[in-house]
């Protein structure tokens, strides 16, 4: 299963692809999509949809797994991070991918086996977990975590819908 991970941002989405064989979980691609704060809202909102979608075309993931973010310093903030994870969801619905959200504690969780782990410690094991030379950058490395999560949550889910 190829999961594409989200970490939405009006001025930086970070992506990170993974890939889960068998037990292990291999490191694909990650990144960050750019957005200019000079430029018109709806057009950031377009370059992160346009962006999404041609990593969702190189690399065709199974699924895609996006960070529910409730943090904001104001409210004006909170709406833009809110279009942003939209436009986010939008490029994976229309890509016909299923996409799945989980909150900061169940990230944390389920990469460092705790819900109040600090950041360094997640870019940490997301490091050790998928092998990487370095710690990816900051967004990046917050997207990778969110595909780890769902990589390891998948099976899971599964387990309790077919028990229903």
């Amino acid at each position: 299963m190829r999961v594409l991970g989200i970490d939405p941002g009006s001025r930086i989405t970070g992506y990170g692809i993974i890939e889960k064989v068998g037990n292990r979980l291999v490191h694909v691609d990650n990144g960050a999509i750019y957005t200019d704060s000079h430029k018109e809202f709806a057009l950031r909102l377009h370059r992160i949809f346009e962006g999404l979608c041609r990593v969702i075309a190189e690399y065709r993931p199974d699924a895609m797994a996006v960070e529910q973010v409730f943090l904001a310093h104001n409210a004006q903030s909170a709406l833009k991070l809110g279009q942003a994870r939209g436009a986010a969801i939008v490029a994976g619905v229309n890509a016909g991918l299923t996409v799945s959200e989980y909150t900061a504690m169940q990230v944390k969780q389920a990469v460092v086996g705790y819900g109040h782990a600090r950041k360094e410690q997640v870019q940490q094991m997301v490091k050790s977990l998928l092998n990487l030379p370095e710690i990816a950058q900051a967004d990046a490395s917050d997207a990778l975590a969110v595909a780890v999560c769902h990589a390891n949550s998948a099976g899971m889910k599964s387990i309790l819908r077919s028990i229903r």
